[in-house]
């Protein structure tokens, strides 16, 4: 069955109210995510840090709309956590009436496509800002008081089990990492007892840290320049690396241009992470990367690279790392990591075999990542059903 629809002004009404602040108060201040995501703390400020003295206060359960992110879903319902917390002029507040809606049945409503829309298609094109009487003149379908809290009820039942198969999803991947760290570990744990060891230096043509200089990331930037941030385990993020342009790349690769198979180690951020460079494109490396051009004739890459990202080299790491704000490990200690050293052939069976269960990992992940979609899809029709009657 569809149910009546009404204008948003019949059942919220809009709530202008301003206080004085205080310089010597505290005072918790939120911010509305987008895409109707909710709303959340931003910060706690003293009276003081505020330039504008004249603000509104927040309560619990009050709609919350953004006048300029609106039409991208800057809105939402206040969390008991929030409850007095303020915000300026540039948002509006709405008390809801009650008597005739639930105000989980409006939190619900306002995150489906159909309201989305009409926040959207509001005013004019070139105009992005809404008024508040924008808001009062949405539509809402409008059931009995008792049919909204079964509707809401279903809706939360539904949720929850769309959040436990996401919760069931992310314990699968996590667990065919851990299953991977276990079986790297006790590889390379045997190995540690029955082969000769050797300083990581002693292993390598080349080893360099960049030195310390800030590029002038440019969007027009020819040259990858790989940051720690890019250093995952085992892998590399090219694509999300900032670009530098010809002087600064040749700046940054003055003592060494990196080359396909070179392993770079994160010493800060993603701290005892390992990846092989496996692109022949140019690229540099940042401040706190390091970067060791394996001697293939004594260790393959690959080889290095899973013994870098092991767990007896990561507690290693652990135990030398310094610092107190930016954590880091030093490039002294990081030249020492001791490796142990099988012959070439049966390297290349264990990389082999580690491939082959990273791939396992991968693919895993990849499915994970699938399901998240189809369960993110799955809610907003729910929502759509559900406002429709369709439960």
């Amino acid at each position: 069955m569809n149910f009546p629809m009404v204008a948003l002004g019949e059942v919220i009404k809009h709530r202008n109210q301003f206080i004085q602040i205080d310089d010597l108060e505290n005072y918790k201040r939120c911010r509305v995510q987008l895409h109707a995501q909710g709303i959340v703390l931003r910060d706690i400020v003293l009276g003081a840090e505020i330039k504008t003295k004249k603000q509104q206060v927040c309560r619990t359960g009050e709609f919350l709309v953004a006048e300029i992110d609106a039409k991208i879903g800057g809105f939402g319902i206040v969390p008991s956590e929030l409850d007095g917390a303020i915000v300026s002029s540039h948002y509006f507040l709405f008390v809801t009436d009650e008597i005739r809606l639930d105000r989980r049945f409006l939190d619900f409503f306002i995150r489906t496509p159909y309201f989305r829309e009409q926040v959207k298609a509001q005013g004019s094109t070139n105009y992005a800002a809404i008024r508040p009487s924008d808001v009062l003149g949405y539509k809402i379908p409008l059931p009995p008081l008792p049919e909204q809290s079964l509707i809401v009820g279903r809706i939360e039942e539904l949720a929850a089990k769309i959040e436990e198969a996401r919760g069931l999803r992310m314990k699968a991947g996590e667990e065919a990492k851990v299953l991977f760290m276990s079986s790297l570990g006790t590889t390379m744990e045997s190995f540690y007892n029955e082969f000769q060891i050797k300083a990581v230096e002693n292993l390598c043509e080349q080893v360099v840290d960049c030195k310390h200089y800030t590029p002038r990331y440019c969007d027009d930037g020819r040259y990858p320049a790989i940051r720690t941030s890019e250093i995952h385990f085992g892998w590399i993020d090219i694509k999300s690396a900032k670009k530098v342009d010809e002087v600064d790349f040749e700046h940054m690769t003055n003592q060494y241009k990196p080359n396909r198979n070179d392993v770079l180690y994160a010493r800060e951020g993603n701290w005892g992470n390992a990846g092989i460079i496996e692109v022949d494109d140019p690229i540099a490396i940042s401040q706190r990367v390091m970067l060791f051009s394996p001697d293939t004739k004594q260790i393959e890459p690959k080889f290095l690279m899973c013994v870098l990202n092991s767990p007896q080299v990561r507690k290693l790491a652990s135990e030398k790392k310094r610092g107190y704000t930016a954590i880091h490990i030093n490039v002294a200690d990081a030249k020492k990591f001791p490796i142990p050293l099988p012959p070439l052939p049966e390297q290349r069976r264990i990389v082999a075999y580690l491939d082959e269960l990273q791939a396992k990992v991968d693919a895993l992940r990849r499915l994970q990542a699938d399901t998240s979609a189809e369960l993110d899809a799955l809610l907003p029709t729910v929502l759509d059903r559900a406002f429709k009657g369709e439960l």
